[in-house]
């Protein structure tokens, strides 16, 4: 006799609405795209500290926990580029699957690599946001050092110097850090996605 005829509930996985009812949010990926210094990952720390003062659970993915683990075996040739892009967003939608908020913050230098990533989360998570801060601010920071040796080209494909960068075509948001502070910035992003990852229970307790 066959178990799963016994006992059918149990040869199923939890399914995401199951586990977002569980954790009283829906989830999404916000993907910030921009050049290397633009401010992503400060905003996505900052934005990641927001939703959790509001009670949501979310998950940051960018350069220090990816390059250095799942994708440190990959370079910074396109198809590396393609490969780490992809990688990335197969793990986001893991995540999303599990009903966690998700907060991506790399470069994705092109409309081709950042579209790869939304089809594979899908285009109803997916919300897109331009760190539009211009490259001369960007290198003027230089907070690693890295346009410094990409222009003694001790830094090959470097986004920006030496591989180009393509702005988005339709960022859900945009936001250039030379006019805009971190919480400005913060509050620019809750505007589009809290409609999207509040629930009932959410708008009860008052956000």
């Amino acid at each position: 006799m066959n178990d799963n005829n016994i006992y059918p509930i149990f040869s199923r996985m939890q399914i995401r609405t199951d586990k977002e009812q569980l954790l009283g949010q829906h989830s999404i990926m916000i993907w910030l795209t921009g050049l290397s210094g633009s401010g992503k990952s400060t905003i996505a720390i900052a934005l990641e500290r927001e939703l959790f003062r509001l009670g949501f659970l979310c998950r940051i993915l960018d350069g220090d926990n990816i390059r250095s683990g799942i994708n440190n075996n990959l370079g910074f040739t396109e198809s590396d580029r393609i490969e780490n892009i992809r990688r990335i967003a197969e793990v986001g939608k893991l995540f999303i699957d599990s009903g966690i908020i998700t907060i991506s913050a790399f470069i994705s230098p092109n409309n081709n690599i950042r579209n790869l990533a939304r089809s594979i989360i899908g285009e109803n998570d997916f919300v897109e946001v331009f760190v539009s801060t211009p490259l001369e601010v960007c290198e003027d920071r230089d907070v690693k050092g890295l346009y410094k040796k990409a222009r003694l080209g001790e830094i090959k494909n470097f986004t920006g110097i030496s591989a180009p960068f393509e702005k988005p075509e339709n960022p859900d948001v945009e936001i250039d850090t030379t006019s805009l502070t971190v919480e400005e910035s913060v509050n620019k992003i809750m505007e589009v996605i809290l409609p999207l990852i509040s629930t009932k229970k959410n708008q009860e307790w008052g956000f």
